[in-house]
C-alpha cells in the first residue's frame, strides 16, 4: 500500500511541476489534475493506511484518558 501511495504522490507531484514549468496548451489542466490527485487519491489512501489498525478510543478525550494524562503529568512533575 505504501508503494502505491508513493507512486501516486510522485505522479501527482510530477504533473504539478510539469504543468508549472513546461508551457503546454493544457498546462493548467495538468496542475489541476495533480492537485486533484493529491486531494482525492493520495491523502485519503495515506490516512487509511496510517489509521487502519488504530483504536479510535485511544485518541479521544474521554474522562479515563484525561485522568491518565493528569496522572502522567503528576508523575513527571516530581
Amino acid at each position: 500500500m505504501k508503494y502505491v501511495i508513493g507512486v501516486l504522490f510522485v505522479l501527482s507531484l510530477a504533473s504539478i511541476l510539469t504543468g508549472y514549468f513546461v508551457d503546454f496548451e493544457y498546462s493548467q489542466k495538468m496542475i489541476g489534475f495533480g492537485v486533484a490527485g493529491l486531494f482525492f487519491l493520495v491523502f485519503p489512501l495515506f490516512a487509511y493506511y496510517r489509521w487502519k489498525d488504530k483504536n479510535i478510543k485511544d485518541y479521544m478525550l474521554t474522562k479515563e484518558n484525561l485522568d491518565k494524562m493528569r496522572e502522567n503529568q503528576r508523575k513527571n512533575k516530581y
